[in-house]
């Protein structure tokens, strides 16, 4: 029986990979979880899972859960959620925290010796280079969780890196694959999280509709299978059946397809290097009218090109490209910017930025720091000239 935490069990990852622990009883042990501040719905994970530690990162949240009186030990803040990923007898941590949060302990759960189910982009987009060279070091396994690097991962198995041609990662485009570029000046939050094809968290739901989730797919590509920038290319495909592809040095392509269920992923996940059976429904080719692909508008989606910029930058500027993006959607999110505004901030956050190396985490935490605050300063600004 594998012994998992999943660190972020209350969002749309963390709540899937508990549903596929209650498909497969016997075959997972729950020990540890933690969440942001979602105290009702972990309180139902703690009676269903009965993990041995919870941590909750909102301190107040945090002494609401204790006053329940629930059988188990509950921490606090990072220093909790380190706690929980590196618990010493757990054998892989599902990395779910949502965005740059998630950093601190994902790279505690590597530096613990802990395979990593990961679903926590973000992480591997600030420190890459640190947490690859750490998980090299440690001798752990770092298995993709999201949909397009989960189907590289599958499509690459026995594969040696000089056969790779390209690694093509698909895109939906989100519900405004159809729009042009004056029209997504006036469209609303709740018309950019009506996502197509997932149902997924408010911030990659944005993410999506504005292609930085793509873009910051591009990065994490780039350190999980150490190829080069310009061998990553990103295709619109708005069916989500083709979850990625892999094109090899002969011309031959293969793509991992499967109906549109962070299920499968996540599953493979746990459970590699075996499978599960009956995990999704059949993908039943007679009932798939069309798999269209296209090129996507590098000067509609600008926050994809800016990813790449990033990328070529290196240093500490993925950091700051995350960073400026988190701050940009929350104000997109909270009516403060418009939509097409998103692309501005972060660019121009980037523009100020001083490119460093990132050699420690303690680096890359302070450009990230840094990139915060200068986004809200220019949001602000962009404020004052609104008003």
């Amino acid at each position: 029986m594998k012994k998992i935490c999943i660190l972020g069990s209350t969002g749309s990852i963390g709540r899937t990979t508990l549903e596929v622990v209650r498909q497969f009883p016997g075959k997972f042990k729950v020990i540890g979880i933690a969440a942001k501040n979602n105290i009702n719905l972990l309180e139902s994970q703690i009676n269903t899972f009965n993990p041995e530690v919870v941590a909750v990162y909102d301190e107040s949240a945090a002494g609401e859960l204790k006053k329940k009186n629930l059988p188990v030990e509950i921490l606090t803040g990072e220093k909790g959620l380190i706690e929980v990923a590196t618990l010493g007898h757990a054998d892989m941590v599902v990395s779910a925290i949502v965005g740059s949060a998630g950093l601190m302990p994902t790279f505690a759960a590597v530096s613990a010796g802990k395979n990593i189910a990961l679903a926590s982009k973000e992480s591997i987009v600030m420190a890459g280079s640190i947490i690859m060279s750490e998980a090299s070091k440690k001798g752990v396994s770092i298995i993709p969780v999201d949909s397009e690097h989960s189907a590289i991962f599958q499509c690459l198995a026995g594969r040696k890196k000089d056969e790779i041609r390209r690694i093509i990662l698909t895109a939906s485009g989100g519900p405004f694959l159809n729009k042009s570029i004056s029209e997504l000046e006036t469209v609303t939050p709740e018309a950019a999280l009506k996502h197509p094809n997932w149902q997924m968290g408010k911030k990659i739901t944005i993410d999506s509709a504005t292609l930085m989730n793509k873009g910051l797919e591009v990065i994490e590509a780039y350190w999980l299978f150490g190829v080069p920038v310009e061998k990553i290319k990103v295709l619109l495909h708005p069916q989500s059946i083709v979850h990625s592809m892999v094109e090899f040095i002969d011309g031959s392509i293969m793509a991992q397809m499967s109906v549109p269920d962070m299920k499968g992923p996540i599953s493979y996940a746990l459970s590699y290097p075996d499978r599960f059976e009956d995990v999704l429904p059949p993908l039943d080719f007679s009932r798939v009218k069309e798999l269209t692909f296209e090129e996507p508008d590098f000067v509609k989606y600008r926050c994809l090109s800016l990813t790449y910029d990033a990328l070529k930058a290196g240093g500490t500027m993925p950091s700051v490209l995350n960073a400026a993006n988190e701050i940009a959607v929350d104000a997109f999110l909270n009516r403060r910017i418009l939509f097409t505004e998103i692309p501005d901030i972060v660019s121009n956050t980037m523009a100020q930025h001083e490119v460093s190396e990132c050699n420690t985490i303690e680096s890359i935490i302070d450009a990230s720091n840094w990139a915060r605050g200068e986004a809200e300063h220019l949001i602000e600004s962009v404020k004052r000239i609104q008003t």
